[in-house]
């Protein structure tokens, strides 16, 4: 494949998810309110933000959700 078709490809998957909408699918749950999710169609990563709404998973909140991990599995092992 080419740059060329990859390009083309990926510009379909883009133009689908705008026509009908990100397909998303639960990848990881951080605590029991806030969750990772991604688009089985064009592989957007999404995450909760702090109201609860979905917003895309920058490289800032991808490492807030790793500490969050830590700190949760922290509680759990205490608890």
């Amino acid at each position: 494949m080419t740059k060329v078709e990859i390009k083309d490809i990926f510009l379909s998957k883009k133009m689908i998810c705008k026509i009908i909408g990100h397909k998303t699918i639960l990848s990881r749950r951080i605590t029991n309110h806030i969750n990772e999710y991604k688009c089985s169609i064009c592989d957007l990563e999404l995450t909760n933000d702090n109201e609860g709404n979905r917003t895309n998973l920058t490289p800032e909140l991808k490492e807030i959700n790793e500490t969050l991990i830590q700190f949760y599995k922290k509680k759990l092992h205490k608890a």
